[in-house]
């Protein structure tokens, strides 16, 4: 039988001070019975690049992995040189297109991690939006398990690469069984515009996480 958890997610706070909160609950069926190793590189430094982009995409087999993250769908962009939240990398999750340079992709990237069943886990990753195309809203989705948990958005009306007005966002989690997958994907198109850019991942972490009296 599947195992069964309940997800509790709590989003967008500012990176200085509170800008709201959202608390849901839903249930789900997970089971993995892989082994897997700890949580790691939230900040994509793996592997350093030597050029602003790099793409990585799903459908190349010798380039669809960023360290512990796997490439799912389309593709996703490596970047170096603009403002971070932690490191000197950061994750566009629209990617260029394999065949037109000019055309971006809503792109995701997962990673499984070990986790101890029935423990209560937080994840906390800082969101932006890449600000050098439209749309000007950037949106996109975090999955555990396959299960979305999170809608996320981020409006870059006025920001540049070199200030990207950072926010923490945060999903509360209990593991289903002793490994976890975590999702992030692009829900961010534009019908009026084929090469839309997306909203921006860094300083990604998971910690135990326990309730205080």
């Amino acid at each position: 039988m599947p195992s069964r958890f309940f997800v509790i997610t709590t989003a967008a706070i500012s990176l200085a001070g509170a800008a709201g909160s959202m608390t849901v609950a839903t249930q789900s069926s997970y089971a993995n019975d892989r082994k897997s190793p700890a949580f790691s590189d939230g900040s994509f430094e793996t592997p350093q690049i030597s050029q602003q982009i790099k793409t990585f995409r799903s459908t190349e087999s010798d380039n669809n992995t960023i360290g512990p993250w796997k490439v799912t769908v389309k593709t996703v962009d490596l970047v170096r040189g603009w403002q971070t939240a932690d490191g000197s990398q950061i994750l566009d999750l629209n990617g260029t297109n394999a065949t037109d340079l000019n055309i971006t992709q809503p792109g995701a990237v997962e990673q499984t991690f070990a986790t101890k069943k029935g423990e209560m886990y937080k994840l906390t990753f800082s969101l932006a939006g890449n600000p050098q195309r439209g749309p000007a809203v950037k949106t996109g989705e975090v999955k555990i398990n396959g299960q979305k948990v999170q809608d996320f958005s981020v409006d870059v009306t006025g920001k540049t690469v070199n200030d990207l007005g950072w926010k923490q966002q945060q999903v509360t989690f209990i593991a289903a069984d002793k490994s976890t997958t975590l999702t992030f994907a692009s829900t961010t198109g534009d019908p009026s515009n084929p090469s839309p850019s997306g909203p921006l991942i860094d300083n990604v972490k998971v910690e135990t996480f326990r309730l205080h009296k």
